[in-house]
C-alpha cells in the first residue's frame, strides 16, 4: 500500500533531479533551462489537477472498500504537491500585483497586459513627436546657421561625418564575436 503511492512522487523528483542536472552540464542557455523548469512545473500542476479530480470521484462515491484507492490517491497528491514546489523553487516569474487583483476581482488577466500595451504605444507616440520636434528644430537652426556661418557649419558637418564614421567603425569592432565571426544585428 505504502510502496504504491511515493512511486509516482519519486518518479517525478528524478524527473526533477534529471532536469536540473541537464541545465547545469551540457551548455544549455539558462533560458532554455528555465523553460524547462516552467513546462515541468507546469506538467505537475496538471498532474495535480488530474489526482484533485481523481479525489473528488473516490470521495464522491465513498464506501468502505474505497478507502484504500482515497489513501494511495491522498498520498500521491501529497507526494506530487511536494514534488511541485521542489519545482517550482527554480522558477523566477514574477507576476504584478495588479494581474493578481484583476483575477482576484473575477477579470480577465489580458486587461492588464492590454492597457499595459496602450500604455506604452501611448508614451512610444509621445516620445517620437519629441524626437521629431527636436529633428526639426536641429534642422531649421542648420538653416539659419548655414545662412550666417556658412564656413563654420561646413567644418561642422565635416566633424560629425567624421565622428560618426569612427562610431561606425568601433560598433563593427565590438561586434566581432571571440572565433572572429561578426554578430548580426536582426533587422525589424
Amino acid at each position: 500500500m505504502d510502496s504504491a503511492a511515493p512511486n509516482p512522487g519519486a518518479a517525478a523528483a528524478a524527473a526533477a533531479g534529471n532536469g536540473v542536472q541537464a541545465s547545469g552540464a551540457g551548455g544549455e542557455r539558462p533560458e532554455d533551462a528555465s523553460k524547462q523548469n516552467l513546462a515541468q512545473v507546469t506538467s505537475s500542476i496538471q498532474k495535480t489537477l488530474g489526482l484533485l479530480h481523481q479525489l473528488n470521484l473516490t470521495v464522491s462515491s465513498f464506501n468502505s472498500a474505497s478507502q484504500l484507492p482515497l489513501l494511495q490517491r491522498l498520498n500521491a497528491l501529497v507526494a506530487e504537491l511536494d514534488t511541485m514546489q521542489k519545482l517550482a523553487e527554480g522558477c523566477d516569474i514574477q507576476v504584478p500585483m495588479e494581474v493578481v487583483n484583476l483575477i482576484d476581482d473575477g477579470k480577465n488577466p489580458d486587461e492588464f497586459t492590454r492597457d499595459v500595451l496602450n500604455s506604452c504605444i501611448a508614451k512610444n507616440q509621445i516620445t517620437k513627436g519629441k524626437t521629431d520636434a527636436f529633428k526639426s528644430l536641429r534642422k531649421h537652426l542648420l538653416e539659419e546657421l548655414e545662412q550666417a556661418f556658412p564656413e563654420d557649419v561646413e567644418h561642422y558637418r565635416e566633424i560629425r561625418a567624421s565622428s560618426a564614421a569612427e562610431a561606425k567603425r568601433l560598433a563593427q569592432s565590438q561586434s566581432t564575436l571571440p572565433n572572429g565571426d561578426a554578430k548580426v544585428k536582426a533587422e525589424h
